[in-house]
This record gives structure tokens, C-alpha cells and sequence, in this order.
């Protein structure tokens, strides 16, 4: 931080085109850490946040524990899943994390 701090102040005090252009430096710094970053991860949440607001009984998914699972039912909440025979687990909305019907298809 005071690395920082000295910087800025030698920058000011060398004239104000190399000050400018330090601000500016930082400046595309972070819009490229926002472009490269920020912006895929908030896509990718909106896109997972839309799957799980669509889940419907009959859906083969994945919890992120990496349990397959059918819906059985589906609640505000949570999802009741159906692993095997008669075991059914109930799990919240946030803990399913894929389709699983899309990767049985993409691994064939």
C-alpha cells in the first residue's frame, strides 16, 4: 500500500502527462481484469441461476457432491431427487450443479 502511495506521489510530481498517464494504466488494467474476469463468472452464474429456476420433475441432474440424481419433486427451495430404487434425497436448489442428461451425451 505504501508502494502504492509513492507512486502516485512521484507520478504527481513528474508533470501531469505521466500522472495521466498512470491513472490511465490502472485504469485499463482493471477493465481488462473486469472483461476477462468479472464478466464470464457473472455470465456463468446467471446461466446456472436460470437452469436451477427451471427444473422440472423428471430432470436428470448432479448435485455438487457429485450425487446423480432424477427429480422427483420440485419445491421453492429444495428438490426432492430419486438416486436409486426407492432412495430419495431431498437437496437445496443451490446444491444442483449440472444436467446430467447433457453430460451422458457429450461423453458417448
Amino acid at each position: 500500500m505504501t508502494n502504492l502511495l509513492t507512486l502516485i506521489l512521484q507520478t504527481e510530481g513528474q508533470g501531469s502527462a505521466n500522472g495521466w498517464s498512470f491513472w490511465i494504466m490502472i485504469l485499463a488494467m482493471f477493465l481488462i481484469m473486469w472483461l476477462f474476469m468479472i464478466r464470464p463468472q457473472r455470465k456463468q452464474q446467471k446461466e446456472l441461476e436460470k437452469f436451477r429456476n427451471e427444473l422440472k420433475k423428471g430432470d436428470k441432474v448432479v448435485t455438487a457432491g457429485g450425487i446423480y440424481g432424477t427429480i422427483a419433486e420440485v419445491e421453492e427451495r429444495t428438490v426432492l431427487l430419486k438416486v436409486d430404487g426407492d432412495v430419495k434425497l431431498r437437496v437445496d436448489k443451490t446444491c444442483i450443479s449440472a444436467d446430467a442428461s447433457a453430460n451422458q451425451t457429450q461423453s458417448k
